[in-house]
């Protein structure tokens, strides 16, 4: 048996309703955690070291709350040390940036699922906040041997001019996912369902259309898509800016994320070409004309 499979019969022994299963175990993927289809169930077996970052009390909430809101699948338990079962959804694809392209109406699905979730009124505990998050992530990572990006702080630096535009009329803060990997998605083909609640937070909403946009590799077809499904039309330059925006945080976000997985030894990617691509990404965009555009429509609002 291997290891993985080991820690899924441990942690499905752990759950009372299925402690006696013996039927198949099919490994589902995941980046940080191990995730499995169990019969009609999805177990998810957190990660190592990700009790660095994630709060399994907060996750369980709004995991709960996604479900309510009908855009997660239904959580059938979850435990302290964030085992988590879930039902499984039958005839659901895992997205991918490739499925995002190829699967007619993609795009749009997943934007209806965020204004769903965003308009739903739910609440969750944690205040995902940008910067906050940076300098934790930072924090952790002064006590890891890993370097960072050169020209990292730089940016961080010149990102307080976006700062400052983001502050001077703030969107209402809303339930978002904050973490749409493509993974995190699941296709029906009529209905977008979205899974894995460890980032969510009370958010801007234009966040979780920006880092989308970028997860999924959307082109300009795929990403007006996505944006006309999300606000029913054309969104404001200032709704359109704060999505680009996000788009070049994300990635400075995401890119330490990446240090920390590397740091921790997490064998399922190269994390140091995934930190230094992100961050590459982020600069890239950061220096066009069209990225100052959009920073002075959000400015004026």
């Amino acid at each position: 048996m291997s290891d993985d499979l080991a820690l899924a019969r441990k942690a499905i022994a752990s759950v009372p309703f299925m402690s006696g299963y013996s039927g198949p175990i099919v490994r589902q993927g995941g980046l940080t955690n191990l995730v499995f289809q169990a019969g009609d169930h999805c177990i998810r077996v957190p990660g190592k070291g990700t009790e660095e970052y994630i709060n399994r009390a907060n996750e369980a909430v709004a995991a709960r709350e996604a479900a309510k809101a009908g855009v997660s699948p239904d959580v059938l338990y979850f435990d302290d040390n964030g085992v988590m079962v879930t039902r499984f959804v039958d005839g659901a694809q895992t997205m991918s940036p490739a499925a995002f392209k190829l699967n007619e109406g993609a795009p749009a699905r997943a934007g209806e699922a965020f204004r769903k979730l965003h308009t739903s009124g739910a609440v969750f505990p944690f205040r995902f906040y940008l910067f906050s998050m940076i300098d934790d992530y930072l924090k952790i990572l002064s006590t890891k041997d890993v370097v960072l990006p050169k020209g990292y702080h730089d940016v961080l630096k010149e990102a307080e001019d976006i700062r400052t535009a983001l502050s001077m009329h703030p969107l209402p803060l809303v339930a978002c996912h904050c973490d749409p990997l493509c993974e995190n998605f699941l296709d029906t083909g009529e209905r977008m369902w979205i899974v894995d609640w460890e980032y969510s937070g009370m958010n801007d909403p234009m966040w979780d259309l920006g880092d989308l946009a970028v997860e999924g590799k959307f082109g300009e077809r795929q990403e007006e898509e996505m944006l006309g499904a999300y606000f029913s039309g054309e969104p404001r330059p200032a709704e359109r800016g704060r999505v680009v925006i996000y788009k070049a945080m994300c990635d400075l976000l995401w890119t330490l994320w990446g240090l920390i997985q590397l740091a921790n030894e997490n064998p399922v990617d190269d994390f140091r070409a995934y930190a230094d691509g992100r961050f590459g990404r982020c600069r890239k965009l950061m220096q066009t004309a069209d990225f100052s555009r959009h920073v002075d429509a959000v400015r004026k609002g």
